[in-house]
């Protein structure tokens, strides 16, 4: 779920507004209440699955699992919900705006620390579940929450949040202060992005060496941790975008922000994640079959025939 930052440019002080056509307009609505519905739904049922069919499949990481499936469900609730809405009426108002910046920034650290956390606890083992281990991975998941909040708070109380048309939700907003806006973004990429995502490429690095040169490995191929490498994957993928608006906005000191078109790409983008992690977990057969049952069986069956009477037939 990476959206770096979420903010808006400006030049000369003013947003650029962006005006979109009726098509355009409709088309991502459409495009909005698909991945809503995605989000939504799908991460309901793995919480579901998670919960009430934890014997008929192997986790042995379920901390960062649940996070991320949280994390994921609030932004298909609250974020995209948000963003759909704007569309439909023409922008988002205050106090919602503000409310939508903060979460937002929140779900994006708690997913990128939750994925952090899966990635050492595969490299690690089953030593990560142990009771001293698990204070420690319980402890960096609600930092991971903490700081999204806190940063995202910082530019609700400096009152720089306002609607950017073209990411469809409320964002920061740089008006004058070129160095205002690089002491911010650096100190929230660096402790906010960069160091989860130094951790997760140092894990996925030491996991594929130990794969390669253990034959022996103490792995099992049908825990849900499996699909990690999947879920890192498609992660930044969905979050490249984003991370190149960015470098655009940091690297022009008039304060403009990139083109429409990208920021567009990066809310889609960012909010397609929420719903593609669900399908990402079912790869697992085990898992698959879990979610499967669930559905299938929730009816109450048939109760067994009832011997009432026994009648004697003379011949």
């Amino acid at each position: 779920m990476v959206s770096v930052l979420l903010m808006s440019g400006s030049f000369n002080g003013t947003l650029v507004e962006r005006s979109w056509t009726e098509v355009e307009k409709w088309v991502l609505v459409t495009v909005l209440g698909v991945e809503m519905t995605m989000g939504v739904v799908g991460n309901c049922l793995v919480l579901l699955v998670k919960v009430m069919c934890r014997g008929q499949f192997s986790c042995c990481y379920w901390l960062p699992f649940i996070s991320l499936s949280l994390s994921d469900l609030g932004c298909s609730l609250l974020i995209i919900s948000g963003s759909l809405m704007a569309m439909v009426t023409g922008g988002q108002r205050s106090p919602w705006c503000e409310v939508v910046s903060l979460l937002k920034f929140a779900f994006i650290t708690s997913s990128i620390g939750s994925i952090a956390i899966l990635c050492v606890q595969r490299v690690t083992g089953m030593a990560s579940i142990r009771r001293s281990f698990s204070v420690v991975m319980v402890t960096a998941s609600l930092v991971s929450w903490v700081t999204g909040v806190v940063f995202g708070s910082v530019p609700v109380v400096y009152a720089w949040i306002k609607y950017d048309p073209a990411e469809m939700l409320c964002a920061v907003f740089w008006e004058s202060s070129y160095s205002d806006m690089l002491v911010y973004i650096l100190c929230a990429f660096s402790v906010c992005i960069f160091v989860p995502f130094l951790i997760i490429l140092i894990c996925t690095m030491l996991t594929a060496v130990t794969d390669c040169w253990c034959s022996n490995c103490d792995r099992d191929d049908e825990d849900l941790s499996c699909v990690t490498p999947l879920l890192v994957s498609f992660y930044l993928l969905c979050y490249t975008p984003f991370a190149v608006s960015e470098l655009i906005l940091l690297g022009r000191l008039d304060l403009s922000p990139a083109p429409d078109w990208l920021r567009t790409l990066s809310s889609v983008m960012s909010y397609l994640n929420c719903g593609l992690n669900p399908l990402i977990y079912c790869t697992n057969h085990d898992f698959r079959q879990a979610g499967l049952a669930l559905l299938w069986t929730s009816r109450k069956p048939f109760s067994d025939p009832v011997l009432t009477g026994i009648t004697k037939l003379n011949f």
